[in-house]
């Protein structure tokens, strides 16, 4: 689950993670596709393509399929792809807002997947706006955790125009503007300081805390828009204790 949530890195063990590999790699190719049409295939000079193939290679997606997506996003060769952005808004169970983004080429289908695994999975669509005035566009830097510790982030990303830095499980997620992200994380390199991820998510300025039981409803329907080719990010606005993530991670074991 993307948006900002301490659960977002610990919710998955790794045989998941795995028999979901090769669908994330859609979903980055996508990202690589769209970066290359909107801003050219020079890594250089295209900050989003430089992070989408970054966060591709961390997980694992062989060189040949990024070149390949690249030159389908640029138009190289006679290729080309086109995908439009579409928000959609629901209330997942507790009354927790999900705001859920599909990149598609088929507008229709995705509507229609969409709608139908929100009211599978015990949630309800919502009017435009009902959801999203709730969220805003920020950027996320994912830093490790290993070798770096709280006072290096803070005080490389805070003079380059961070808003918040929060330990995570295995690291630290610092937030800016959207529009300070690549300032920051370049900031982060010169310090010396690597990091995972760099992107522009939904984070919800009201967070609604959850039980054990509702969060499992939850991620229930998160996990389900996410096995959906269509939509390529969720963001919700629920906030899970360190009391309720303990009593979920027993689920696992």
């Amino acid at each position: 689950m993307s948006g900002h949530s301490k659960w977002a890195t610990t919710k998955h063990k790794k045989a998941a993670i795995d028999a979901k590999r090769a669908k994330s790699w859609a979903k980055l190719i996508k990202n690589i596709e769209v970066a290359a049409r909107m801003g050219g295939p020079d890594e250089s000079g295209n900050p989003t393509l430089f992070d989408a193939v970054l966060k591709a290679k961390k997980t694992s997606v062989p060189k040949d399929n990024i070149e390949r997506a690249i030159k389908r996003g640029a138009g190289i060769g006679g290729e080309a792809v086109e995908y439009t952005t579409i928000m959609y808004e629901a209330y997942a169970a507790g009354g927790v807002a999900v705001l859920i983004e599909c990149l598609t080429d088929n507008k229709n289908r995705a509507a229609a997947e969409v709608r139908t695994i929100v009211s599978r999975n015990g949630g309800n669509m919502a009017d435009p706006g009902s959801v999203s005035f709730n969220f805003e566009r920020k950027g996320v830097i994912v830093v490790p955790g290993e070798g770096t510790t709280e006072d290096d982030v803070m005080m490389a990303a805070l003079e380059a125009g961070a808003q918040e830095i929060e330990a995570v499980p295995d690291g630290f997620e610092v937030v800016t503007e959207a529009s300070d992200m690549v300032a920051v994380r370049t900031a982060l390199v010169e310090a010396g300081i690597e990091y995972d991820s760099a992107d522009a998510e939904f984070v919800a300025n009201l967070k609604v805390p959850a039980d054990a039981e509702t969060a499992r409803k939850v991620f229930r329907l998160i996990d389900a828009l996410e096995d959906s080719d269509d939509v390529q990010n969720v963001f919700s606005n629920v906030d899970i204790s360190d009391e309720v993530q303990a009593e979920l991670a027993e689920d696992d074991e």
